[in-house]
């Protein structure tokens, strides 16, 4: 087998189908339009300090293993995983903190302490959530989801009524628990979903059971080291990386792509994955009668929120800040409204500051911190200095006011990104930072599918295809479609 397989984008989901579909004897090419292979998980590095640009947070750490052991490898082949504790730090005001303790006999101690009885509540919840966790990772993810008899058999249609779908996660949420603090803590992972809590369906409180039980864990070196695992599993597979290689468009005939057109000339292909930003592989790369989907459909997608980030090196050390912290010190459901329901820059926002160097001295000069803030906020919305500027003086003036962060005086190096970032870096549709918004009708089989409908040899996976958003979600993507691919050429053998 000596099948040409061109592979558009090169994060997680390109990354993991590439191994996979080299590993079944493909010739395989990943085409990355940036300078460094990745996507959004890449790094930069500037006046000793390294900052991981996109992902900060390693959830799900089996996902990863279950991905290395294909290859006779884990992720102690290729980095130190260390679990935080505590998994991380919310911030509700001034001198008012709590530190989320990896121990689970020690978070039920700290729901207990805020609320009596919440403790037995806690365990009812994270039991719920612990099932939808393991249907959820064991059966839906790993469905293609062409359509919904993928999900017809008994055994999952039962599992339907126990996985919540059609309930929210915040009535789940405030049925168990009165204590404010336990409520936003529980409704934290989900402001990144693309929806409000009253509006995102109880499964995803699977969510909170890899948070909370499964726990925060950090790659000793920082978040590109699995970008570098991946790329290296790659490489030995055979699997070859073209970096500043931008594609321009794909050339079709019949029911075939035939080839790439990239910055560096064309490639005839005999299959394409399309691991870039899916809205602009179909708008923007593919001829009028070949697109999946029409330009309307694509604006009546509910997409999750893109962020404004900083990238901050500080010429001294913190006090009281952990490797994650979260400022929950306004009002939760103002901001989640002025991202998903009135989208608008926030008047009150919630935002998250992540210290590596807390964890990992490696990523910073000594004596210094690497600080990173990221603001959620809603997609296609008005971006430029002006504005990015003005917020991240409200935060600065947050952390000064609340936890007595007087950073000002010791930056000695500020990046931003934004929602134009966003769409010039990755082509992100709306500027969003975290794909298709997991609503109700935009789960499972209702996402864009990960065939081209109009075409038998190309692809799409990652973040807007099956499963979802997420770095595991992408990983398990990439591996998805890589056994589509081999079953499609099989049966064409």
């Amino acid at each position: 087998m000596n099948n040409k397989v061109g592979i558009i984008g090169s994060g997680f989901s390109s990354l993991a189908a590439a191994a996979c579909l080299a590993k079944e004897g493909f010739d395989v090419t990943v085409f990355e339009k940036n300078s460094e292979i990745g996507g959004r998980c890449r790094k930069f590095e500037s006046d000793g300090f390294v900052f991981d640009i996109g992902p900060s947070w390693y959830w799900m750490p089996e996902v990863f293993e279950k991905f290395y052991n294909v290859f006779g490898k884990s992720s102690s082949d290729f980095y130190d995983l260390k679990r935080l504790n505590p998994s991380y730090k919310v911030i509700f005001g001034t001198d008012d903190t709590v530190d989320i303790p990896a121990d689970y006999n020690d978070l039920r101690n700290l729901f207990e302490n805020l609320e009596q009885g919440s403790a037995k509540n806690l365990d009812t919840f994270l039991g719920d959530a612990e099932y939808k966790y393991n249907v959820g990772m064991t059966e839906f993810v790993w469905k293609p989801g062409h359509n919904i008899m993928e999900f017809a058999d008994l055994r999952v249609v039962k599992s339907l009524f126990k996985l919540q779908m059609l309930s929210s996660i915040s009535k789940q949420i405030d049925k168990l628990f009165k204590n404010e603090k336990i409520r936003n803590i529980l409704k934290f992972p989900v402001l990144f979903l693309g929806a409000t809590p009253e509006k995102t369906p109880a499964l995803y409180s699977l969510m909170n059971y890899a948070d909370l039980k499964l726990g925060t864990w950090y790659p000793m070196g920082g978040m590109y080291k699995i970008t570098e695992a991946f790329m290296n599993i790659g490489k030995s597979q055979g699997v070859k990386f073209m970096a500043n290689n931008n594609v321009i468009s794909i050339e079709c005939k019949g029911r075939q792509a035939h080839s790439l057109t990239t910055s560096s000339g064309t490639y005839e292909l005999d299959y394409i994955v399309a691991g870039a930003d899916y809205h602009y592989v179909d708008q923007k790369l593919l001829p009028e009668r070949y697109k999946n989907y029409t330009a309307s459909y694509w604006d009546d997608r509910v997409m999750a929120p893109s962020s404004l980030l900083f990238y901050i090196g500080l010429n001294t050390r913190l006090n009281g800040v952990q490797h994650h912290n979260l400022y929950f010190d306004k009002d939760f459901s103002i901001h989640a409204n002025e991202i998903y329901t009135d989208p608008k820059w926030p008047s009150q926002p919630l935002f998250y500051m992540c210290c590596p160097s807390v964890t990992d001295n490696t990523v910073a000069p000594e004596g210094c911190e690497n600080v990173f803030l990221l603001m959620p906020l809603a997609p296609n919305i008005e971006d430029n200095e002006e504005i990015r500027e003005k917020y991240f003086n409200i935060m600065l003036d947050r952390l000064s006011t609340v936890s007595g962060l007087n950073l000002g005086p010791h930056i000695i190096y500020k990046k931003s990104f934004c929602v134009n970032d966003f769409v010039s870096e990755y082509n992100s549709f709306k500027g969003n930072a975290y794909g298709l918004a997991n609503t109700l009708t935009q789960t499972a089989f209702l996402k864009p599918k990960l065939k081209n409908k109009n075409l038998d040899n190309l692809y799409y996976t990652g973040q807007l295809t099956t499963p979802g958003p997420g770095v595991p979600p992408s990983i398990i993507s990439g591996q998805v479609v890589a056994k589509e691919i081999i079953k499609s050429h099989k049966h064409k053998l």
